[in-house]
């Protein structure tokens, strides 16, 4: 019988970082998350009190409030896209989270994907990146075959920005296309109607399996102001689309209820009839267990200065049951970690940059950067990829990279094709492969270890997140390479032209280092939330489950006869 490995990994904080180190980490990351919660909080209050207090006056809840009582009770719910549009103004407005809540959650013992209407932004209106968060939050549904429920209450797209989300191929309009394709794959949709639910929010709900309806709620093409418009009818919306009209007359509805709280109810006896969640069988008779090492303590492992070290082996502890984990080929390729653990009892692969210097086994005795792709390790991450998706294993890819390796010596062994290599495995690849970034994501190294653009289903980012192509420095002097020595000095003796040069260069790292912040990304929809890193072992244990939540969609090997065990014993037999 091929058995799985794991081993104790990893050690006691105190035996590889001081009190102090870890006092000032600690100190610094605290005031980084600081700004995370007052940011959280302040996307949470959509347009404000004011705001709320309207709907409540409607006797109506507000969208988180809808979430909070929907999903069961002592249950974290794990946001996406939080931050999309922060910072952007329209006109004098903002649009807090694109007006719409994403977010996992447990319903009745199962995930789901939430999307709400934030009904105190605009009356749940559509902005620009609106129907893009709503389609990126489907299609995370869709890799997951999770059940989605709708709580609509959208009073269709913002019109004065209405050329900004309307066309294009990732408008308005591709809500329903992917309501469709979830529907052709047999993933459950459910949708609760609360209120306003106009044009393109009255097309939302349809393909619904399951459409509920409140006495506040109607569904219409056009609302009462536009027929009245343009036929003359004095008629309410409720007259043209409300329950009455959907529930007893078109059909376009299946329930009638009274509140808000009836419809929540209702919706969580929906998703109650779906089928059990195959976790249990695919522990194979593990429990689910914390890590050995507190995996709190990730939040003062985190150097605050981006250019010093820490020890990957040490983050991989601190996520994985019991702290215990099957690296494969330790030997070969030093700079990456590959292996497979536990979460929340389920088998996960990894996939880590490990930092600091590192043996060049070419050059025996030299050392050389970590955080680095070289020749091997590109060939041992794409041979894992390729193996953790045969077998079934969802894979996340913990990002700290600043690229790869270049010189002569790099083009000699081939590193473009390697790296060509991976980037293949990574793009056909079916498994759930899950991305966090953990630090430093540049250049084309971000690609190869799973970045956005290679589809992960979710891309994590952190509250030091660097993204970029090059850091600010590095790209000041890139872009005045002309006016630069071969010692990177400026060659102009000129008083007036050097202070010139000067100031572009400081003002050129400047932008670039503003370009890399976490908060950026997540605005323009670079990556799909900002976590602190002591929230990173719960949202992998829910990514996990999430991963092996439906049966019979996906192959998942046993473990008795996983390709990584033929892998492993060939490579082993190499050494």
């Amino acid at each position: 019988m091929a058995k799985v490995p794991l081993n104790p990994y990893g050690a006691p904080r105190a035996q590889f970082l001081d009190d102090g180190s870890y006092a000032k980490n600690l100190a610094a990351m605290q005031a980084l998350e600081s700004v995370l919660d007052e940011r959280r909080a302040k996307v949470a209050a959509g347009w404000g009190a004011g705001y709320a207090e309207r709907v409540h006056a409607k006797a109506k809840l507000t969208a988180r409030e809808r979430l909070d009582r929907l999903k069961d009770p002592g249950t974290s719910t794990f946001e996406v896209g939080t931050f999309v549009n922060f910072g952007r103004k329209f006109g004098k407005l903002e649009s807090p989270a694109a007006g719409v809540v994403t977010a996992f959650a447990r319903v009745a013992g199962k995930w789901t994907m939430v999307i709400a209407n934030d009904n105190t932004v605009a009356s749940g209106s559509w902005w620009p990146l609106t129907p893009e968060k709503i389609e990126r939050a489907q299609t995370m549904a869709l890799r997951l075959r999770l059940p989605v429920i709708y709580l609509v209450d959208c009073s269709g797209l913002y019109l004065p920005e209405q050329s900004r989300s309307f066309p294009g191929r990732t408008g308005a309009g591709h809500i329903f296309k992917k309501n469709s394709e979830l529907s052709a794959a047999g993933v459950p949709q459910i949708a609760g109607v609360f209120g306003d639910c106009i044009a393109g929010g009255g097309y939302m709900p349809i393909i619904s399996d399951r459409v509920v309806m409140t006495e506040q709620a109607y569904m219409v093409i056009a609302g009462a102001a536009l027929i009245k418009g343009a036929k003359s009818q004095h008629l309410s919306s409720l007259d043209i689309g409300g329950p009455e009209v959907h529930v007893h007359q078109s059909g376009c509805a299946d329930m009638r209820v009274p509140d808000d709280e009836s419809a929540l109810a209702a919706i969580r006896a929906e998703v109650a009839r779906l089928s059990s969640p195959a976790w249990d069988f695919y522990r194979h008779g593990a429990d689910p267990a914390l890590p050995r090492e507190d995996f709190r303590e990730l939040d003062g492992l985190f150097p605050g200065d981006h250019r010093h070290t820490y020890d990957s082996e040490q983050v991989i502890a601190r996520l994985v049951d019991r702290g215990l984990f099957w690296e494969l080929a330790p030997g070969i390729g030093r700079e990456v970690i590959v292996g497979v653990g536990r979460v929340g009892g389920l088998y996960v692969g990894f996939a880590v940059n490990r930092q600091g210097l590192i043996d060049d086994v070419e050059l025996r005795g030299a050392k050389k950067p970590g955080g680095i792709l070289y020749q091997q390790g590109i060939a041992k991450l794409a041979a894992f990829s390729r193996a953790c998706n045969d077998d079934g294993i969802p894979i996340v890819w913990l990002q700290d990279i600043s690229g790869f390796d270049i010189g002569v010596e790099a083009e000699r062994h081939g590193l473009l094709g390697y790296g060509s290599s991976l980037i293949y495995t990574n793009s056909t690849n079916s498994v759930p492969m899950f991305t966090v970034l953990l630090r430093k994501a540049s250049g084309a190294g971000y690609y190869a270890m799973a970045g956005l653009p290679y589809e992960p289903v979710v891309q994590l980012s952190t509250p030091i997140t660097r993204q970029s192509v090059m850091e600010g420095r590095t790209l000041a002097i890139a872009a005045f390479n002309t006016k630069l020595d071969d010692e990177f000095e400026i060659m102009t003796q000129d008083p007036t032209e050097r202070a010139a040069i000067e100031q572009g260069m400081r003002e050129t790292e400047a932008r670039i280092e503003g370009d890399m912040s976490p908060y950026k990304s997540a605005a323009q929809m670079d990556t799909d939330e900002i976590v602190k890193f002591s929230e990173l072992r719960p949202w992998l244990t829910a990514l996990a489950e999430m991963a092996y939540q439906s049966s019979g969609h996906r192959r998942i090997k046993n473990p008795r006869i996983w390709s990584l065990h033929d892998v492993a014993t060939l490579l082993e037999g190499a050494r």
